[in-house]
């Protein structure tokens, strides 16, 4: 199932991952701060383990961050009680892209923690999804029920509850965690898809295609100097193996720390081949602007069943951008998730 939607299109994130579901993005935005803390935390709390204040700054005397990830890595074998530092060492872990080990340190420090702390549990399972190439295991499933239960209000929580209990059948507490969600007040890009797969849990119909496709031209018409526009393509194998209503999410993401995404763009499979532009206004945390990246990876999966995360039966293209040297670019969604 995303990451991201609530990361994805305002998920997963969203994380997948991971969410921009704060009316005022200074006061509450939990994945936001995530997304931070995956830069400025690996760097400040290494720092503290072994920082050097004599050294001139300069690319030329540029730490070897692996090597200060290993640092705190042993000094934690030494201080295996430090729950703070063993969530650093899974921030740490997830800016390198090493989820596994991401979710080794976080399980750590669930474990000091007695499990209590819903934001570790969250930050657990997002590393247990990244772990499992966007899927969740049902040891994810619990780590994000056990969030739901200690923070029934936390809309990062809520946003993965949701998806858990998707993932277990359970569509009936998805929908119940997704209409709390909605409560917060997630952007109006964000409601509207919370509320069509609501309406789906519910048993009811999600919007037609012609609603779909006019959101879309909307959509896609208000956006100014796009940063890029991606041309999206099926392959033959896709096309007959996906439904024509299956969603199709173009994702834009920074490949260090993938969720939440920079930007995203949604359409219907009815509708490929397309132009898809994508540009600061298809961002999912205010501010975290597209034009800010000189380069990132464009994601485009298409759904059968709208989930936001990868799931298996998707089918997916990728490819690394740099806007400069190319402002359009083709991708085809041709490769099937295991």
């Amino acid at each position: 199932m995303l990451w991201s939607i609530l990361a994805l299109l305002g998920l997963i994130a969203a994380a997948f991952v991971l969410w921009p579901f704060a009316r005022d993005f200074k006061q509450n935005a939990p994945v936001a701060a995530i997304a931070v803390l995956l830069v400025t935390g690996l760097a400040a709390g290494i720092y503290a383990v072994n920082g050097r204040p004599d050294v001139p700054s300069g690319a030329s005397v540029g730490p070897d961050v692996g090597a200060m990830v290993e640092s705190l890595a042993r000094r934690l074998g030494e201080q295996p009680d430090d729950v703070n530092g063993w969530k650093m060492l899974g921030r740490s872990y997830m800016t390198l892209g090493n989820f596994t080990e991401a979710a080794a340190a976080y399980e750590k420090a669930v474990a000091l923690e007695d499990a209590q702390v819903a934001q570790t549990l969250v930050d657990l399972g997002v590393a247990l999804a990244r772990a499992g190439n966007d899927s969740l295991s049902p040891r994810a499933i619990a780590v994000f029920d056990n969030a739901v239960a200690l923070a029934p209000g936390d809309p990062e929580a809520l946003f993965w509850g949701g998806i858990a209990a998707a993932s277990r059948s359970d569509t009936a507490t998805a929908a119940d965690r997704w209409e709390r969600l909605l409560e917060t007040g997630p952007p109006a890009e964000v409601e509207s898809i919370l509320t069509e797969r609501i309406a789906l849990w519910r048993g009811g119909a999600p919007p037609s295609a012609a609603t779909e496709a006019g959101a879309a031209s909307s959509t896609a018409a208000s956006v100014d100097a796009p940063v890029v526009t991606v041309d999206v393509t099926l392959s033959d194998a896709a096309r007959a193996a996906l439904p024509a209503e299956a969603s199709v999410f173009v994702i834009a993401r920074d490949p260090a720390a993938p969720s939440p995404p920079i930007a995203v763009a949604r359409r219907r499979l009815s509708e490929l081949p397309a132009s898809v532009p994508l540009g600061d206004r298809d961002a999912m945390i205010p501010g975290r602007n597209l034009s800010a990246f000189a380069n990132f990876e464009v994601v485009v999966r298409a759904s059968g069943t709208g989930d936001p995360i990868a799931a298996s039966g998707d089918w997916f293209g990728a490819r690394e951008v740099t806007p400069a040297a190319a402002a359009t670019i083709a991708i085809e969604i041709g490769e099937r998730v295991p």
